[in-house]
């Protein structure tokens, strides 16, 4: 018998945990409705900011995942709420989506190219050189830097993209000035989504596929971790890393909130 206490709130990766591109991973609705079932308050994370979560839940619906808005928590999300606890009803130059930038103006930011406090970068498939010359130029001027995410690698129906990690080390060696990454592997993310379900970390468990920010972000985090083969991460890589997750499964399939959970 574990002397942990039982799991209350459950933190989970989007992709390839419960998506594989535009493809649901089996068994991931099924699992959704469990949650539920067993009456466990989850987030679903994900570094991606260029999408909503109104938009994320209506693209979730089409392949058959019934999440709610209030169930999804993007580092746009995160990057926002982090910013407005550091400095409150400031100013930001932004490179991003709607997703990031409709959650800077919730929390009462301005969007400017003019003496902006801080110059965030996000995701986006249309990195305009003009833009990132005017984010070097600001970032050199003394804006402080802040990226979402550090992944270098984004997957879209086309192929793989430079995503936000890669663009943001294009920046930092133009400026000198290293982004602050608010997205995982942070654990700021993590405890963001924790307070967000008024959940604690010693009664929550971190579901991902990639050892190298699910399993790490959870880990530091202070909460209990599953590693899920259905992505990223194969069984025999985790023994390269000096953690180890709690738990191993397949997939999300494979995990029942009733037992394991208990």
């Amino acid at each position: 018998m574990s002397d942990d206490p039982a799991i209350a709130t459950v933190l989970m990766d989007m992709d390839g945990v419960l998506v594989r591109g535009t493809q649901l991973v089996p068994g991931a609705d099924a699992f959704i409705e469990r949650l539920r079932a067993a009456g466990k308050r989850f987030q679903v994370l994900t570094n991606n900011s260029m999408y909503t979560p109104r938009d994320l839940q209506a693209r979730l619906q089409r392949i058959g995942l019934p999440v709610q808005t209030e169930e999804l928590f993007t580092s746009g999300l995160a990057t926002a709420q982090f910013l407005h606890q550091q400095q409150p009803n400031g100013t930001a130059y932004v490179i991003g989506e709607s997703g990031l930038t409709t959650a800077m103006h919730d929390v009462g930011y301005v969007l400017t190219d003019t003496h902006p406090d801080y110059v965030v970068l996000g995701e986006t498939i249309t990195y305009s050189f003009q833009r990132l010359t005017q984010a070097i130029r600001l970032i050199m001027g003394g804006a402080r830097f802040i990226a979402t995410n550090p992944d270098v690698i984004g997957p879209t129906e086309t192929g793989l993209i430079p995503a936000t990690g890669a663009v943001a080390a294009l920046i930092a060696e133009a400026t000198g000035v290293k982004p602050y990454y608010v997205g995982k592997p942070n654990p700021l993310m993590m405890r963001a989504a924790l307070r967000r379900l008024g959940g604690h970390s010693e009664s929550s468990v971190m579901i991902g596929d990639r050892m190298d920010t699910d399993v790490v972000a959870g880990t530091e985090a202070g909460m209990r971790t599953i590693l899920v083969l259905s992505g990223v991460t194969s069984r025999e890589q985790v023994e390269r890393f000096p953690y180890r997750p709690t738990h191993i499964r397949d997939s999300v399939a494979a995990i029942d909130p009733a037992t394991l959970f208990a």
